[in-house]
């Protein structure tokens, strides 16, 4: 069994979810954080609580974050992955409707401020190890496809995976930014589809993360863009 740790950020869901099977089935012990406590601990107690440790934490919060870690390094002892996969829409337009302020505001806290916090506050152990980043992007962080806030903040998810490897070359840290199209997961429960628009499963980006993740160390995967079969866009 692999003694290594991975820790997922937006466990409790889809993707994180997903991901968090994933790391397990390879012989990863996984901490699952977000914000839902009783989904935590359904999914800590699925996978087992040798091999899973359920925190509650919300990614906007830097002290909440800061407890994350501690509680990850009193339990496991070390991080050798980390997924900075929290994320929302809720579809605030720029031009029309209501005008929402703390939703705009909430949105820029969780996907931008919180995966940078996420970043700062686990790169150091990661260090110590090797480790591996993984943030989750966005197609529309790379094509502009919708018109709201969120693309605007994949799009610094986008700069920021690129920033922190430019960052951590010569620390053997490995970097990799996933990219996903249309994926069936509660983030659309805020927002409309694409017409006729085909879907992924979370599942398969949770194969395309622990392909990049077991890689040998000296192989960086940089960049997972993935669409389903049809998306242009």
């Amino acid at each position: 069994m692999n003694s290594k740790v991975f820790v997922i950020t937006g466990a409790s869901t889809g993707i994180g979810e997903s991901t968090a099977r994933r790391a397990v089935e390879s012989g990863f012990n996984v901490v699952l954080a977000a914000r839902s406590t009783d989904k935590l601990e359904r999914l800590r107690d699925e996978l087992g609580h040798d091999s899973a440790l359920a925190i509650t934490c919300d990614v906007a919060n830097w002290e909440s974050q800061q407890m994350m870690v501690q509680q990850t390094l009193q339990h496991f002892g070390r991080i050798d992955v980390v997924f900075a996969n929290a994320g929302f829409s809720k579809g605030s337009t720029f031009y029309g409707g209501e005008d929402k302020p703390d939703e705009w505001k909430e949105m820029v806290m969780v996907n931008v401020f919180g995966a940078a916090v996420t970043a700062r506050l686990t790169l150091p152990e990661l260090v110590k190890y090797g480790g591996h980043f993984l943030i989750t992007g966005s197609v529309v962080g790379r094509v502009t496809s919708i018109r709201n806030l969120y693309s605007a903040t994949k799009w610094a998810v986008t700069g920021m995976a690129q920033a922190i490897r430019n960052e951590m070359v010569g620390t053997g840290i490995r970097v990799t930014l996933v990219e996903p199209g249309i994926v069936d997961t509660p983030f659309w429960d805020h927002l409309q589809k694409p017409d006729d628009a085909k879907e992924l499963q979370p599942d398969d980006i949770a194969r395309a993360v622990m392909f990049a993740v077991l890689q040998p160390p000296h192989v960086d995967v940089n960049d997972i863009l993935i669409r389903p079969t049809g998306q242009t866009h």
